[in-house]
């Protein structure tokens, strides 16, 4: 069994770097007719810089991640599908992964083809919107969770949703080694003819050591032979952007509280046969956390298996781990009562004995080896029950159970008795940047589509909302504003053509699928009076929208000849756009494609649906096919990015990802499939719409099951967490064309006809 290893590793200083050593040569020490570690595998490490050639790494070392590049990490999931490995073992720690908490490691984890078993060293009690996801997300690719205590498998079923069959306690290793028969540690002027109090690790202001500084005084009072030493080097982050700062603070208190002889610090990396003679050579250890949220501390599994007498803050390891008398425990950065305690167990010495005797009983089963071999277990069943076949097929199937239960409570939370409000931070509503059209517009496209669906009296009741503000921007001439701030002043005299065209849009639906009489004849009111400004619009995207409304009148009216006119000499502008650019390897309207881009296509769609146009039929199908082919060929969407536009002939650019690209790409396929009546546009809709849902380029949902939002963009870094009308709105609507997608494809199977659809 060959496994690749996914972590940082030595001569990384890094906590996991050390751990994913330990575990590789725990493995290996199973199998003791390999000779060298490579025979087992190999690890994809993982860089805090640029230079990949930082670190002088082993052979074992075969890949370099750096943190911050994303594209390593899908270049990472490449080399490790085509090698020999027939598993894969991460360690996760939110901090050594690049993007928002650490986000870039979904992709790779999402397009692996082996088992993977995630090791979860933190697990936060209060995780943030991207935490939770990148928990849920790994556990949603992994065949097995690792975890080293019962409180985390708490947090993970609770807190995260994460089924207990899933999750597998493997408590942390400890060095196979026993204290050297000669214990020079003992000779060392730090340990000779002193009672010594120990604290090991990388050193930073988290790890609470003025706690033992402060009981210091309390402590040589009644034993003045004590010594506190501190074993290890300042943590490589904070000697990046402090110095030695912290350790010279702990020195000037040490010295205003007169116990300057009292400290000692050894400042050295060690190796694990060093560190089980410290941790035998010393009366106490001490681990003074200043907080619980400590799910795992590999310094404290190592002082329990040496055997030291170990007194703790009561952290969320601690507790479980120093149970059952291997420990002592004293309240966070309660000096006293960590003096009281080291100086009632350095009185009596049976009591010192027997917690020593407790630790070393309980640390014999956490011995690398038996570590090891727990995790073989684990992995050899990851193996046998692993079927990629399963993975493919949960990634691409349509099934309709998936779809979160539909809910306006964001919707109803961002509108008030004038509108939809803008935008929000986070998921409250930014009243300081006002209304506008564009919004409006969609949401009474998308409260009718929810009153159509299930004659919601919430939809209804928004309804007139909607299409009153659309009435009070028209302005006398037909035209319409856009912006209106919060206290009802308009902002701008002409809206954008974009804006025009949505709520054409908005009341061509209105007037088709009225869910009143009395708001249909006021649809139609507002509708015709805009007419005289169709001829006018110069923009291909104001146009198509236009073009959607129209559409959408026709089916209602369909026997408006003028309107149809008028259809036809708004559809040409579009085709010629075409003609005019394409050739063999760009097909599409402009030099470039910017934003809302499937809307040129369904626009098209709607167009010959209503007219019978073959060019239209034709070039609608051939843009939608190279629009497909430009943002599904991934196997998930990756809409063309806000930040800089693609170019004929340049790159492609990945971020920033809108929800309005989404949902004009689930509306088109859905057009497609209403008049093709081709199956694959059903799955290519759904597998559009699933980009709210986390298929996408960093595997992270954008949906809120909390607030019942829609995140506003996907960053090169993560999500922007602001849920405003424009996202929410574009997945609202997203979500009811697939349910309407689904219930026509039945009608399509069950009848063999084509239905009349609203």
């Amino acid at each position: 069994m060959k496994i690749a290893y996914i972590s940082t590793y030595p001569p990384r200083e890094c906590g996991l770097a050390t751990f994913n050593y330990n575990l590789m040569c725990a493995i290996s020490a199973n199998y003791p007719e390999r000779k060298s570690l490579l025979q087992g595998g190999f690890v994809v490490a993982l860089n805090d810089s640029e230079d990949l050639h930082e670190y002088e790494y082993p052979d074992e070392v075969k890949y370099v991640i750096r943190q911050n590049h994303q594209k390593d990490y899908i270049r990472a999931a490449n080399y490790i599908n085509t090698s020999a490995a027939d598993v894969c073992i991460m360690e996760h720690e939110f901090g050594i992964y690049g993007g928002e908490s650490g986000i870039y490691i979904l992709p790779l984890i999402n397009r692996l083809e082996k088992p993977l078993i995630s090791i979860l060293h933190t697990i936060l009690k209060d995780p943030s919107y991207v935490q939770r996801i990148i928990i849920r997300e790994i556990a949603e690719q992994s065949s097995k969770i690792i975890v080293m205590s019962q409180r985390a498998v708490e947090f993970l079923t609770t807190i995260y949703e994460i089924p207990a069959d899933k999750i597998q306690i493997i408590e942390h290793g400890v060095p196979d080694v026993e204290a050297s028969e000669e214990n020079s540690v003992k000779t060392l002027s730090s340990f000779k003819n002193h009672q010594v109090m120990l604290t090991f690790g990388l050193i930073s202001r988290n790890k609470g050591l003025e706690t033992v500084v402060r009981a210091l005084p309390k402590i040589v009072e009644k034993h003045p032979d004590v010594m506190y030493v501190v074993l290890g080097n300042t943590h490589p982050g904070v000697i990046k952007n402090s110095g030695e700062e912290y350790r010279d603070h702990l020195k000037s208190l040490a010295a205003q509280l007169g116990v300057s002889k009292n400290l000692s610090f050894i400042n050295k990396f060690v190796s694990e046969q060093e560190l089980v003679d410290y941790l035998t050579a010393c009366d106490i250890y001490v681990t003074p956390y200043l907080n619980e949220a400590q799910i795992t501390s590999g310094t404290l599994s190592y002082a329990v298996g040496a055997g030291a007498a170990v007194v703790s803050t009561p952290y969320w390891h601690a507790t479980e781990l120093l149970a059952d008398g291997r420990g002592r425990l004293f309240d966070f950065k309660n000096s006293d009562a960590l003096a009281d305690t080291v100086i009632e167990l350095l009185d009596q010495d049976r009591v010192l004995k027997e917690l020593k005797e407790n630790a070393y009983q309980y640390g014999l089963h956490l011995r690398w080896p038996v570590v090891g071999g727990e995790f073989i277990k684990a992995a050899k069943e990851a193996i046998l029950r692993f079927d990629f076949s399963d993975k493919i097929l949960k990634n691409s199937i349509v099934d309709p159970e998936v779809l979160p239960k539909f809910s306006l409570t964001h919707v109803l939370r961002l509108t008030d008795d004038t509108g939809i409000v803008q935008h929000a931070k986070y998921g409250i509503p930014n009243l300081k940047e006002g209304y506008c059209l564009d919004d409006n517009a969609r949401a009474l496209i998308m409260a009718l589509m929810a009153y159509q669906r299930s004659g919601s009296k919430e939809a209804f009741e928004l309804l007139p909302i909607y299409l009153s503000y659309i009435h009070y921007m028209q302005t006398d001439d037909g035209n319409f504003r856009n912006f209106l701030s919060f206290d009802r002043r308009y902002l701008d005299e002409v809206g954008s053509e974009d804006s025009f065209g949505r709520t054409i849009w908005s009341l061509g639906h209105l007037i088709g699928c009225a869910a009143s009489n009395s708001y249909r004849e006021f649809a139609l009111e507002i509708f015709h009076k805009s007419v005289p400004h169709f001829a006018a619009l110069k923009h291909l995207r104001g146009i198509a929208n236009t073009i959607i409304g129209i559409s959408l009148y026709l089916q209602a009216v369909p026997t408006d000849d003028g309107m149809i006119r008028i259809l036809n000499d708004l559809t040409q502008p579009l085709i010629n756009a075409y003609e005019n650019t394409q050739s063999d390897d760009w097909q599409w309207f402009e030099d470039k494609m910017t934003y809302d881009n499937a809307i040129l296509p369904l626009a098209l769609l709607h167009s010959c649906e209503i007219t019978g146009n073959e060019d239209a039929k034709r070039i609608a199908l051939a843009s939608m096919a190279f629009l497909d082919k430009l943002t599904l060929s991934n196997g998930y969407l990756s809409p063309v990015g806000n930040d800089g536009w693609y170019h004929r002939g340049g790159t492609f650019p990945t971020f920033d990802q809108q929800a309005i690209e989404t949902m004009a790409m689930v509306l088109m396929h859905f057009q497609a499939y209403h008049i093709f009546r081709v199956p694959q546009y059903v799955e290519k809709m759904f597998l559009c719409y699933k980009w709210f849902l986390g298929e996408n380029t960093l595997r992270a949902p954008l949906y809120d099951h909390e607030t019942k939002g829609c995140c506003d963009g996907l960053l090169p870094g993560g999500i922007n967490r602001n849920q405003g009308a424009e996202s929410t709105l574009a997945y609202l609507i997203s979500h009811l064309t697939v349910l309407k997608a689904f219930e026509l494809e039945y009608e399509y199977n069950k009848y063999g006809q084509k239905l009349e659809i609203c």
